[in-house]
């Protein structure tokens, strides 16, 4: 796999080996393929200054082995897209040994930077928890949305349903009625406590929430019909990896469906109410859910009822599962002849 680059000159291949041969470079980009990072992010875990950090980002950049990317006032970091440059460099990561004193102590840093922004959000939660329904009806119509969400999922009975950082278990709710067995996870015990409440409070038997991490997600993999992720993602550091997990979990011809915001500038979302990305755009959210092997069907938008500077726009996006439907074009095709 290391030499197999035919796409690559050798100039251009000396030029990507060039550029990573520095340690502070190696490390960054050890880090960059672990999730997006700012740059406030690197120079707290390399333990270097600002512009050191900048001129090893900067170096990187113009060797195409990472990608610079902005969101509001933050600018964030990843490995490079292409294909053959991003194998290059996992190949020479692989190589790299874990128990090098340096490299555990990145990671030691690493997910202490993890950890704060998700503490964050989790004491946002924690703070709103019985009036999480209410914050989130300020940015668009959660009817029209719910409205959506029924008219695509349709009244087909399903097996399952997985709703991953459920919430007040909104979503478990409205679809109670197609559903055999609904499982909703959350970080928050707060927000799991409002969604027992609800579920209770609307005699929903056949559902159950529990603490899990929608990264890491307690449930078993090609077991789930239908899997909603309702305004999550933008609390995320990593989205694409959620919606990677997220894919591993559906049964074929399974259903993904996202609701979140369209890419936006409120920068004080960050400061007060933790949100961690501003919006996603039509073609990050596709090329997100390309990398899943998964099948963009359908795309909705949202508007706000009042607009203004501070409104928001929800997005819907419904994916599914095509391993089933790959399936069954010979056959259908079959029949076709025979008919």
């Amino acid at each position: 796999m290391f030499w197999n680059f035919a796409l690559n000159s050798l100039d251009r291949l000396v030029d990507i080996l060039k550029a990573a041969a520095e340690s502070s470079r190696l490390r960054t980009l050890a880090l960059l393929a672990r999730g997006d990072l700012t740059v406030s992010d690197l120079t707290e875990i390399l333990n270097q200054s600002q512009p050191r950090v900048s001129r090893h980002l900067k170096l990187l950049l113009k060797a195409g082995l990472i990608g610079r990317y902005q969101e509001g006032s933050w600018a964030l970091f990843r490995l490079s897209d292409v294909e053959n440059t991003r194998g290059m460099i996992e190949s020479l990561l692989a190589r790299v040994d874990a128990r090098d004193i340096q490299t555990e102590r990145d990671l030691e840093r690493l997910v202490e930077v993890k950890r704060k922004r998700q503490d964050r959000a989790a004491d946002y939660f924690s703070r709103n928890a019985a009036s999480w329904d209410e914050i989130r009806s300020l940015h668009a119509s959660d009817a029209a949305v719910e409205a959506a969400l029924i008219e695509i999922v349709g009244e087909r009975p399903i097996q399952s349903m997985l709703d991953l950082g459920t919430g007040t278990g909104r979503l478990l709710e409205i679809f109670a009625p197609i559903y055999r067995r609904g499982v909703g996870l959350d970080l928050s015990r707060e927000m799991l406590s409002v969604a027992r409440a609800n579920l209770d409070r609307a005699g929903i038997a056949h559902a159950q929430v529990r603490l899990g991490d929608l990264l890491s997600p307690p449930v078993e993999r090609n077991a789930f019909d239908l899997i909603s992720i309702h305004q999550v993602l933008h609390y995320l550091d990593n989205p694409a990896l959620a919606i990677r997990e997220a894919a591993r979990l559906l049964r074929p011809s399974g259903r993904l469906i996202i609701v979140d915001f369209a890419s936006h500038e409120l920068e004080y979302l960050r400061r007060e109410h933790a949100h961690v990305r501003l919006g996603f755009s039509d073609r990050q959210m596709a090329e997100w859910l390309r990398e899943s092997d998964l099948r963009l069907e359908d795309t909705r938008e949202f508007a706000p009822e009042a607009l203004g500077d501070g409104s928001l726009t929800v997005k819907l996006w419904a994916a599914r599962d095509p391993r089933l439907l790959i399936a069954d074009q010979p056959v259908q095709a079959l029949q076709r002849e025979t008919a």
